[in-house]
């Protein structure tokens, strides 16, 4: 009976300390999963974040009075911070990058940028930082359009009037040295190869110096409409190609064809009574046993001004006799 009531007390402190354990085991696993979660809050809390992004650089100067060159048009600035602010910051560019030039004169200037609006817990790294502008009085100008083309792209018995525009004159600004490079405004007119017809397009406005460069001025307008009349030159008769194979090799034959079996000529009136037919010679010197070649028509040959089309397409074939 004795031995009975001693078993029973030690289940019992065997019990007690079983639940002792399992107690502390449960509250420390509880402790560490807490302490965990609150790192993982802290750590979102205070994480930071880099990035660099590029903003325009504005100037702050009297325009109207003054004309600025020699800055960039945008700098990159380095953002660092808490990753939430930073990456708003970043993606709203919601602060400006300045140069104050307010209080400088006329000439060159080495100065520093600044940014306005940015978050006091976002620290910023802006790069250039510094600048060299050249302030200069700001002058504008009146010019004349010319228009400029290029000849050679009129296709052959073919001439180009006078070109007439809807802008005879621009107003050019910025700093007065500049201006004063200005040698001549040119509409510059693009002329597509072999042209037949008059043209009626748009055409960039440049102001040039004595070397043709371009000058660094604002132009009013910067484009215009150019009207080139295209007509043909002089009179002009159709006529017959007729193929002649030359420098042929001995003991082989040459058979010529071409997809153009006539074409315009052009030339005085006598000129073109005295022509019957487009005489076009053909180097076959070359050809084993088929070719194509692009021959020029041969004005002086024929004696007239000029052909239209100026070049042709010719298949050689050649077989032995």
């Amino acid at each position: 009976m004795k031995n009975e009531h001693y078993t029973t007390w030690v289940y019992r402190i065997l019990a007690l300390i079983l639940a002792v354990l399992l107690f502390l085991y449960v509250n420390s696993t509880q402790s560490s999963s807490g302490q965990q979660a609150t790192n993982s809050g802290k750590t979102s809390l205070t994480a930071t974040k880099t990035v660099t992004v590029s903003v325009p650089l504005q100037l702050n100067v009297n325009s109207n009075k003054y004309f600025v060159t020699g800055y960039p048009e945008r700098v990159k600035v380095t953002l660092k911070g808490p990753l939430a602010l930073v990456t708003t910051t970043a993606n709203t560019q919601n602060f400006k990058v300045y140069a104050s030039l307010s209080d400088l004169g006329t000439g060159k200037h080495r100065v520093t940028l600044h940014q306005e609006g940015l978050n006091r817990e976002i620290q910023s790294t802006i790069n250039p930082e510094k600048i060299t502008v050249d302030i200069e009085p700001r002058r504008t100008v009146s010019f004349p359009v010319k228009v400029r083309f290029n000849q050679q792209n009129i296709a052959a018995g073919y001439t180009a009037g006078k070109p007439t525009t809807d802008v005879t004159s621009v107003k050019a600004t910025g700093a007065a040295n500049e201006i004063a490079r200005v040698s001549q405004v040119i509409a510059q007119l693009s002329v597509p190869q072999n042209t037949k017809k008059t043209l009626n397009s748009q055409a960039v406005i440049e102001a040039l110096d004595k070397s043709g460069k371009t000058v660094n001025v604002i132009l009013t307008p910067s484009t215009t409409t150019v009207n080139l009349p295209i007509t043909s030159k002089g009179a002009s008769k159709k006529v017959d190609v007729k193929l002649n194979a030359k420098n042929g090799a001995s003991g082989k034959t040459y058979k010529l064809s071409s997809s153009t079996t006539s074409v315009k000529a052009f030339g005085s009136s006598a000129q073109l009574k005295a022509l019957d037919n487009c005489q076009v010679d053909v180097d076959v010197s070359d050809v084993k046993r088929q070719a194509t070649k692009t021959v020029t028509l041969d004005t002086n040959d024929n004696d007239v001004t000029a052909f239209d089309p100026a070049t042709i397409q010719v298949t050689v074939k050649a077989s032995q006799k």
